[in-house]
């Protein structure tokens, strides 16, 4: 698989979503170049070939699998990434709110790559389905089903009534009776939970539509779906994801895709609203 987002997303970007489809011998090029991308920046095809023990070719056709002409046009990406990228982040002291603040910092200057994969057809698509599908499931699991829940009451207080339910065999059973009129909106960080795919599968095969949230561009549950919103990991590589998890970033494009589908229903929109801040201003006591 290559390289079919936005042609000014980065090279990390492309790296990171890309990485689990690679070859082996690209993913050492690829691994190379995100670990030191000034060193990448500075060394030709054949020196970095040498540097990771593969063949000039390999270094080549990596750069094309990441959406380049070449490895002179994955350089010339690489510089400008460098050049536009925000200061390292200040590293831990040693005490216990030092590597906090530490870890809080690096996650922030990741930040500006969450939306480098998204595309304005996507986007709009993803939310415009969203609004007019007559039912909408959640299929949400293992480290994403808090996702799920908070995307059905985030969507529900927005007037769009979405169902989430735990078990995944009463997500499968749902999905089974959508029919095309329906969406079932699928979370998946690895985008390869096997309880998701099932669910999404048995979706599509009644006739509904499938919306994706996930981080790597080649996952199965992108092949899965009509449309699908790749956010990259703010970890290195796809072992990372799976070692050291978060759903942070999907969890903060979640919500600003609640917002814009707030934004779109308007009238609807305000409604729901009013109602949830009456059920809220019962609950609340001084």
């Amino acid at each position: 698989m290559t390289w079919t987002g936005p042609s000014d997303a980065p090279p990390s970007v492309r790296i990171a979503t890309l990485a689990p489809s690679l070859q082996p011998s690209e993913r050492r090029v690829a691994d190379a170049i995100a670990a030191d991308l000034s060193d990448a920046v500075e060394s030709t095809a054949q020196q970095l070939a040498d540097q990771v023990g593969v063949g000039r070719a390999s270094v080549i056709r990596t750069a094309q699998t990441l959406g380049y002409d070449g490895y002179p046009q994955l350089r010339v990406a690489l510089a400008r990434e460098i050049a536009f990228a925000p200061g390292r982040p200040v590293e831990g002291d040693g005490t216990a709110v030092g590597m906090l603040r530490a870890a809080v910092e690096t996650f922030a200057a990741s930040l500006p790559r969450v939306t480098a994969a998204l595309t304005e057809s996507g986007v709009q698509d993803f939310v415009r389905t969203l609004d007019e599908a007559d039912r909408v499931l959640i299929a949400a699991n293992g480290l994403s089903a808090p996702l799920g829940l908070d995307a059905a009451m985030r969507l529900g207080a927005a007037g769009r009534p979405a169902e989430y339910v735990p078990d995944t065999l009463a997500q499968q059973i749902a999905a089974r009776q959508l029919g095309p009129s329906a969406v079932c909106l699928a979370l998946s960080g690895s985008g390869a939970n096997q309880p998701t795919l099932t669910v999404a599968s048995a979706a599509r095969d009644s006739g509904a539509r499938v919306l994706a949230l996930t981080s790597f561009a080649n996952a199965p549950l992108v092949g899965l779906a009509d449309t699908a919103l790749v956010i990259p990991p703010v970890t290195d590589s796809f072992r990372d994801e799976l070692l050291h998890t978060s759903r942070a970033t999907l969890t903060l494009v979640l919500e600003q895709l609640v917002e814009l589908l707030l934004d779109r229903r308007g009238e609807r929109a305000r409604n729901a609203h009013t109602a949830v801040l009456a059920v809220l201003s019962q609950s609340l006591r001084e």
